[in-house]
Parts: structure tokens; C-alpha cells; sequence
């Protein structure tokens, strides 16, 4: 990995003086809690992030930028869910509010999940939830508060471009575009992705994540509350490993499965992690960056293909690489038809701009062997799914 970026050194020089706090994190966690409030009966929500912080500050080679990240990501889930949950409680009619055959986009990362969610949602009659939206979910907000929302979600892309400048070539980001929902979801792998903590790796493990995609659901009705009803169009990698939990709560979601060749899938996602967390851990461990995430990812594979097992054959939807990835023009009229949802002219003019990379952005390079893996040991961890890959090509 190459020398820091001069904002980041200087970034993390001006945050030392409190790095010492990193010590005492309950004191820090109680302070948080004391910001955002607490709602009623979700004492098992807050201890649950207070043992995050609690890891996050213990591990390995952590900057003073990435404790005062942690802040950050456990102060925001922190507010956010007592907003919600307090929108709730004062018009208990939002959890009414259906979310009608949702369509997830899942798939190992790198999987051309984020090209299929960006065609998905160029749709009038569909609805991505925006970054601005997922950092600060709430009811129709006034232009005002919209344009603090905006901005806010504005900053965030710029840090991370300014702090990790070649994040942008893997994985751009748009305060106003659509995005992943975990962001939203509370118990997500995201951590992960700033530095290693193994004792959220064994905790997230055992953990039923049910109740966390019922919260996902009350954060999509309270933006949907006093809103035109569009179909949802929601995507993350990270829903591969919990589809149990979410058919659960979206029993008639449709789920749009990207695929590609995990080797290449592996080396990408590992180098994406690497450029993401460089700004949160130094010196990095790239070896342990790829047998931690190598393991995630199959891990996550195994229990998605015993989940979809158990689905309906029509809530599943395969999409290779090749639909979007290569023949985006032949593909997306193929991927809106499976979906049930109609290809218009109007998409067609717009698809351009939605597979497009961003201007500026240069080509991503990787190498699984800068992460100690070997194809043969990735081929083998992902044996099951490249059998189901294969009948997906051949289809």
C-alpha cells in the first residue's frame, strides 16, 4: 500500500489528542446515547451497538481517523433508530404502509449489483432508496432540511474520495443517488469493512438477524409514509447471507441474483476493502483482510444457496454478469421482463448514463495473491455455487 494521502496524515494528527478516549469507550457510548436519545423498550438495540464500540476500539492498528469513524457509524445508527422509532410511536398508521413485492438485488460484491440496482431503479413506477435518505431516514422533509440532508450525505462522499482517492475508481458514490440499504440496516458486515474486529465476527455469526430486517422494513415505511407508492428496489451483497431472515419480513420480495466468477469476485472485493480500509487501520494486514473476508464471503454463499433451497422458483431471478456487465442493452430489457416490471423508451434513453463509469474514475487492477489466496483455494470454498453458476450460463 502506498504512502497515506497528505489529508489523511494530517486528518489523523489533528484527531490525536482525543485518540487516548478509545480507552474508556463506555464513557464514550453513554455520551452518545445521551445525544440521541433512546426509545422505549430498545435497551437490547442500544447494549448490542455499545459492545460494537466497545471491539471497534480494541482493535488492531486502528488511526485516530477510524476511532472517530466508529464514533460516527454508532452515533448515526444510534439516531437514526430513535427516529424512527419515534415517527412510529407518534403515527403508529406508518407501520401499515405496505411494501409490496420488493425487489432485492443480492449477489457475492463486484457482481455488477450496483450497475443492476442503478437500471432497476430508472424506472418511474420503482423507487431506490437515495444515500441521503439512508444516512438520515425520515418523513417528507422541508426544503430546508432536505438540502442539510443533502449536503450532509454530500460531505460523506467527499471524505471518503479525499481520504481513500482511489475508492472512487472501485466503488463510486453519489449523496443523491441510489444506493445500498444496508446503510441502513444496523447489523451489517460494514464495520468489517473499516478494520479487522474478530469479536464482531464470532458475535455476527450467531446472530439471528430477523428482527434487524424488521427494522429495515419500518425505515422503508417511514420513508414511504405520505409519499407516492412506488416499488422498492433495494440491493446489497450483504443480504446474501441472511435471505432467511429477510423472506421472513418480505415473504413476496423478488430476488435479483448477480453472478460471477468468484476468483475474480474475491481479488476485486478484497482490493476494494484494502483502498476503504487503509483510512481507519495503518499498517494494513492484507493477508488478514483476505482470509477474513474470504471466509465471510463463502460463509455468506453457503447459507444463501441453503436459503434459496427453501424459496419459491419465481422469487428468484439469475442474472449473469453478462446481462449488464457486457450486453447491457439486450440485458436490461431481459432483467425488467423477469422482474415483471415493463421497458420502456424512457429506460432505454437513460441506460447509458446508468451503466456508465463515472468521469475520472481509472480502471480497477487486483491481484488475489496481494491477499495470500490462491484461485485453487477460492475455487474450492465456492464449489457448491459455481455448480449453480454454471447452470445459470447454461440457461
Amino acid at each position: 500500500m502506498s504512502s497515506p494521502p497528505l489529508a489523511l496524515t494530517l486528518a489523523n494528527q489533528l484527531l490525536r489528542p482525543g485518540f487516548g478516549s478509545r480507552r474508556g469507550p463506555d464513557r464514550i457510548f453513554d455520551r452518545i446515547v445521551v445525544e440521541t436519545g433512546e426509545a422505549k423498550g430498545d435497551r437490547q438495540f442500544v447494549d448490542d451497538f455499545r459492545l460494537l464500540l466497545g471491539w471497534w476500539a480494541g482493535a488492531e492498528n486502528l488511526t485516530p481517523l477510524g476511532w472517530q469513524s466508529a464514533q460516527v457509524f454508532v452515533r448515526r445508527h444510534l439516531a437514526n433508530r430513535a427516529r424512527v422509532r419515534g415517527l412510529i410511536a407518534g403515527h403508529p398508521e406508518i407501520e401499515r404502509e405496505p411494501v409490496e413485492k420488493p425487489v432485492f438485488v443480492v449477489g457475492l460484491p463486484r457482481t455488477a449489483t450496483t450497475v443492476t440496482h442503478s437500471v432497476l431503479s430508472l424506472s418511474a413506477e420503482h423507487r431506490g432508496p437515495l444515500l441521503w435518505e439512508l444516512l438520515t431516514p425520515g418523513l417528507e422533509p422541508s426544503p430546508r432540511e432536505r438540502r442539510k440532508a443533502v449536503t450532509a450525505g454530500r460531505r460523506m462522499v467527499q471524505g471518503t474520495n479525499l481520504f481513500a482517492p482511489r475508492f472512487r475508481d472501485i466503488h463510486a458514490m453519489a449523496a443523491e443517488g441510489p444506493e445500498e440499504c444496508t446503510f441502513a440496516l444496523p447489523h451489517a458486515l460494514m464495520p468489517l469493512s473499516q478494520v479487522l474486529i474478530p469479536e464482531y465476527v464470532e458475535w455476527y455469526r450467531a446472530r439471528d438477524f430477523t428482527d434487524d430486517y424488521r427494522y429495515l422494513k419500518q425505515v422503508f415505511q417511514v420513508l414511504q409514509y405520505g409519499r407516492p407508492r412506488r416499488r422498492w428496489i433495494l440491493k446489497s451483497p450483504l443480504h446474501l447471507g441472511n435471505l432467511d431472515a429477510l423472506h421472513t419480513v418480505f415473504p413476496d420480495a423478488t430476488i435479483v441474483w448477480c453472478h460471477r466468477d468468484p476468483v475474480t469476485v474475491v481479488a476485486s472485493f478484497c482490493s476494494l476493502i484494502e483502498h476503504g480500509m487503509a483510512v481507519s487501520t495503518r499498517p494494513l494486514d492484507l493477508h488478514g483482510i483476505g482470509a477474513t473476508w474470504s471466509g465471510l464471503l463463502s460463509r455468506a454463499m453457503r447459507r444463501g444457496l441453503a436459503a434459496r433451497a427453501a424459496l419459491p422458483r419465481e422469487a428468484v431471478v439469475d442474472a449473469p454478469y453478462s446481462w449488464l456487465g457486457a450486453e447491457p442493452a439486450t440485458g436490461a430489457p431481459k432483467l425488467y421482463d423477469a422482474v415483471g416490471a415493463r421497458w420502456t423508451d424512457a429506460e432505454a434513453a437513460r441506460l447509458a448514463g446508468a451503466v456508465a463509469r463515472p468521469k475520472g474514475t481509472r480502471p480497477h487492477r487486483y491481484d488475489l495473491a496481494r491477499y495470500g489466496l490462491t484461485r485453487a483455494e477460492v475455487e474450492d470454498a465456492f464449489a457448491d455455487y459455481n455448480a449453480l453458476r454454471a447452470e445459470v450460463d447454461r440457461a
